[in-house]
């Protein structure tokens, strides 16, 4: 929307400019969040932030920020006030930051790094059969720092503690800052063939967006016309009652409760008999916020996501009642979805390859110039970074991860196919976020490590590979909640649509990535050496050794049927994406399929249900003016849980006392 309010310079400026000040604020913010999210979720194993599309503690970040401006600088100095492009950079920063300390990153890598030694016994012969293998460099051997550090009633902040930790950490910070460089310079060349030549709907930033947009006039003399709507309110009371009721009832188990979570319902129960019980645990959640954010969800991409859910399920009663014995992991569920993501990386560049085609040429041809060129460098201009820089950005990240995988032990041949799969799923999964904008999308064991294993065995692997395999699942295979790629794009939409001066925008990512694996580290440890690793129910870290001990003591060849299915994935999604083409009304996407064929869709499949309805009824009797008005009510409701969930976190924090978890994951 066109402001018809004419800005003073400074208006102009700062609404628009990613300002030191703001990247300060960010730095400032940063460690006491992560924390936050180290408490509640590495060591209480509640209120699960960042296994959130929309990470609820970053909102709250958000509305105390803007509290304060409203309530403190604008009446103080209103010329000092924080401007919406300023806003977006800390949010930007604090979703980056939190990716990192996330439930599936180093709430994984940390615990990763010391347990194969700390917990090798002459029984489990960990120490023949690995221990040679592991990097010094990148793991904790030391035998007094690593007692202290899974056992606990200890302290980090003793000097030769420090020096032992020191090392990894630095590297392994390295290391993320240089994947994060090369998923940014990914984000450049790919943002506007997403963002403008497709109009990819971004559902995820439809509320951070809204909190931080101005009025038409002044927001000094106005506030924001968002905080005006009397809808926002009504949702708002609806999601905050809810976590009201529910909080207390978790301090006082005799009060009421409003059974919503993933922990309340169990269709599973009612299937006892063969086959029917083959759908194992079913669960039926209904959460409200999530029920909201599947509102802004196309509505066929939402349809997608809860069916193909159900089809699993159909897939595992059908397999034990065909009695399909000669395939013992029928119907290899983790295979169809990594070949499902796969297809998805396809389809989605040969979709974007006259694009791909122009940047290229722009970037090793810059001199013959064409009206799609042109138009690629008039859309460089709202980037932080050139194409061609870009790409150079790719090749020296590149080169600093490929040198780093050699130096901890991987072999050069592997090297690359390890990290091209990698890069494949997460385009995948940036694409599902910026098209289909999932709560949530934990895809369990989906990873390089294991996709290589299916496809040539273990025997032609190596010991050597396999045995850095462990040390790699933080950030390629636990489950890609806070993956970093897809945070990166919807902060850059949330630039282009604000007409923000992002040149400082990729400073500032990089800045929240470094500093964000710093402070996780530190979070973590001052923890661990209080309350030790080895009570704290992350419960991700000596499987990944089991696994690799298997795999040393027994190699396999090549599994065919695992790979065979991994082709019934792809296949699946180019003949559902070849059918979306050729009919207009195929109602089935390929993105709903590869989500909902791994574990992570079983939180919220049944929410979109209700969001599917409840859009289809207004879309259908109200029309696109109804929807339209409808939206401020559905923020209100995530807006609501959002900010009570989070507050009894926070009370928590403060009292250091368990709370309600309004969102288990």
């Amino acid at each position: 929307m066109t402001s018809k309010h004419a800005y003073t310079p400074h208006e102009q400026r700062g609404r628009h400019a990613v300002t030191y000040r703001a990247i300060l604020i960010g730095v400032l913010l940063i460690p006491p969040n992560s924390f936050w999210i180290m408490q509640v979720e590495g060591v209480w194993n509640i209120s699960h932030s960042t296994c959130l599309s929309l990470m609820w503690h970053v909102v709250l970040n958000l509305l105390a920020l803007i509290l304060i401006n409203r309530l403190l600088i604008e009446r103080l100095s209103p010329q000092q006030s924080l401007t919406q492009g300023e806003l977006i950079t800390i949010y930007t920063m604090l979703s980056l930051a939190g990716g990192i300390a996330g439930r599936d990153s180093y709430q994984i890598l940390i615990p990763v790094m010391g347990w194969a030694f700390e917990f090798a016994t002459p029984e489990n012969e960990w120490n023949q059969l690995f221990h040679r293998f592991l990097p010094d460099w990148l793991t904790l051997r030391e035998p007094d720092v690593l007692h202290q550090l899974y056992r606990g009633e200890s302290m980090l902040y003793k000097w030769p503690t420090l020096q032992v930790l020191a090392v990894p950490v630095l590297w392994w910070s390295l290391f993320v800052l240089a994947l994060g460089l090369t998923m940014l310079c990914l984000n450049i060349l790919i943002r506007k063939q997403w963002t403008q030549n497709e109009k990819l709907s971004y559902p995820i930033i439809q509320l951070p967006l809204a909190i931080t947009q101005n009025s038409d006039s002044h927001w000094q003399a106005h506030g924001s016309r968002f905080f005006r709507n009397r809808l926002l309110w009504i949702g708002f009371a609806i999601g905050g009652s809810i976590d009201i009721i529910n909080g207390i009832h978790h301090l006082v188990p005799s009060f009421p409760h409003l059974p919503v979570t993933y922990l309340d319902h169990n269709l599973g129960q009612y299937f006892t008999s063969k086959p029917w019980n083959a759908v194992g645990r079913f669960p039926f959640p209904i959460y409200p916020f999530v029920i909201a954010i599947g509102f802004f969800l196309p509505l066929d991409l939402a349809f997608s996501t809860w069916f193909f859910y159900l089809f699993r399920k159909a897939q595992q009663v059908a397999g034990v009642a065909l009695g399909i014995k000669a395939l013992p992991a029928f119907p290899y569920l983790n295979q169809q979805s990594t070949g499902a993501w796969v297809g998805l990386f396809l389809v989605v560049m040969w979709a974007g390859r006259t694009h791909f085609r122009s940047v290229f040429r722009q970037v090793f041809h810059p001199s013959s110039s064409n009206k799609v060129q042109d138009m690629n460098a008039e859309s460089e201009k709202d980037s932080p970074m050139s194409y061609r820089v870009a790409c150079f950005g790719i090749l020296f990240s590149s080169m600093a991860v490929a040198l780093f995988c050699h130096q901890a032990g991987l072999s050069l041949w592997i090297i690359p196919p390890f990290f091209i799969i990698f890069f494949m799923l997460s385009i995948s999964i940036t694409r599902a976020r910026a098209e289909l904008g999932p709560p949530t999308h934990e895809l369990v064991g989906m990873n390089p490590g294991n996709m290589m294993v299916d496809l040539i065995g273990t025997r032609q692997i190596g010991a050597n590979n396999l045995s850095i395999f462990p040390l790699f699942w933080f950030f390629a295979g636990r489950g890609y909640r806070g993956h970093l790629m897809p945070h990166q794009l919807e902060c850059l939409k949330m630039a282009e649509q604000t007409r923000m001066n992002v040149q400082k925008l990729g400073l500032a990512m990089l800045v929240a990535i470094f500093l964000g694996s710093i402070s996780a580290f530190w979070a973590l440890y001052h923890l661990a050496f209080i309350e030790g690793l080895d009570v704290i129910p992350i419960g991700h870290d000596s499987g990944v050794f089991r696994t690799l001990a298997g795999r040393l003591n027994h190699p396999t060849p090549a599994d065919i049927p695992a790979t065979s299915f991994m082709g019934v994935g792809m296949l699946a999604t180019f003949l559902l994406m070849f059918l979306r083409t050729r009919f207009l009304w195929w109602p089935l996407h390929p993105a709903g399929y590869a989500l909902s064929m791994n574990f992570g869709i079983d939180y919220i499949w049944s929410c979109l249900i209700f969001s599917s309805i409840i859009k289809r009824i207004i879309l259908s009797y109200g029309g696109v003016g109804t929807y339209r008005r409808a939206i401020p009510f559905f923020l209100g409701i995530i807006l609501g849980e959002y900010v009570i969930g989070g507050l009894w976190s926070l009370i928590g924090m403060i009292l250091q006392y368990k709370t309600y978890d309004f969102y288990f994951a």
